[in-house]
């Protein structure tokens, strides 16, 4: 079997970490895999096989003989490092918001538009979507395909590992703090987050909507490739650690039962149904964690539209919703263009 000279970008992130998990769980052909970050992070070392391997700081030099770039550095730093990668050779797969609206760049998950991947050719880059429009589109394309969507409403409920390491602490110890009758100290969201919900993600845009809801609004179409499909979204980051949770509300253009759509979804890729109510049987935040599927339940009639359902969609955000995404865009990749 070839193999791969492969770089993780951001390695000492939490999508890092658990990018560089990924590759050897699922025994990714990795010849040599080189980890890089900012200067802070000199010094530290990540396990993969077994063996140590030391991080080495993020410079311009840093993809001479890199085959495959795994990215999730921040926005900023993929903006400067994702194109310097691919002029050398690399074909970097970036798991930020830097280049996934860009048209020539293909926006891909593997379960619904993989031929997207062969358009890499025109930049050298692939575009990773945003965590909660992966777990819901993996979830609506084989509905789609079935019955048309028209227009989609989605509510979010978006674990604090979707902002990083530092608000994992920050959950931890708002906790901690409270249960001691300590002062609640703010330092990654403007307001509490233990025991609260807060109906902001990311900045404000001036339509009244945050990046986050249109990043949904907008990835959905692209990867979908439909334009005509409506999405509202709404985004709330809740006291959870890992697992993003959405209710989403589908109107289609013909008759989809709820029936339907379990027996559709039971066979879709990457799609699990966990929907038996009468026995509290229903997707949960800490039981995606952890877990490759994307969980889907609670499906219903809407009685409000000729042809609407009702749905509750959970995924692990740090794997299905960043790194093993990345990781299965790299497998096909390799299978079949590189």
């Amino acid at each position: 079997m070839k193999t791969y000279n492969v770089a993780v970008v951001g390695a000492t992130g939490a999508v890092g970490n658990e990018m560089v998990a990924i590759l050897e769980q699922r025994k990714f052909p990795v010849n040599k895999l080189t980890l890089l970050a900012s200067a802070r992070s000199i010094g530290k070392t990540l396990t993969f096989r077994g063996e140590e391997i030391p991080v080495d700081e993020l410079k311009e030099d840093s993809f001479k003989g890199i085959d495959i770039g795994l990215f999730s550095p921040g926005g900023a730093v993929s903006l400067k490092y994702a194109p310097i990668a691919a002029a050398a050779g690399c074909v970097v797969i970036d798991n930020t918001s830097a280049f996934r609206m860009e048209p020539d760049i293909p926006l891909v998950v593997p379960e619904v538009n993989p031929h997207a991947i062969k358009d890499y050719k025109n930049r050298g880059i692939i575009a990773n979507p945003n965590c909660s429009t992966i777990q819901m589109v993996v979830v609506l394309k084989p509905l789609h395909d079935a019955a048309k969507i028209k227009r989609v409403v989605v509510s979010t409920y978006q674990s604090v590992s979707g902002t990083g390491k530092k608000a994992i602490f920050e959950l931890e110890q708002q906790v901690l703090a409270i249960y001691n009758n300590k002062p609640v100290e703010k330092n990654v969201y403007p307001h509490q987050i233990a025991f609260n919900c807060l109906p902001h993600i990311d900045a404000f845009l001036e339509n009244g909507y945050t990046k986050e809801e249109m990043k949904m609004v907008n990835e959905t179409k692209k990867i979908m490739e439909d334009n005509t499909i409506q999405v509202t979204a709404t985004t709330v980051r809740v006291p959870v650690f890992y697992g993003h949770s959405e209710s989403v509300n589908v109107e289609f253009e013909r008759e989809i039962t709820p029936e339907m759509a379990r027996k559709i979804l039971s066979k879709a890729k990457g799609v699990k149904v966990v929907d038996d109510p009468s026995k509290n049987k229903y997707p949960l935040a800490i039981n995606a964690a952890g877990k490759d599927d994307t969980f889907v339940g609670r499906i219903r009639r809407d009685d409000t539209v000729p042809h609407g359902l009702n749905m509750w969609i959970v995924a692990d955000n740090i794997r299905k919703g960043a790194a093993l995404n990345a990781v299965q865009i790299a497998e096909l990749l390799v299978e079949k263009y590189l």
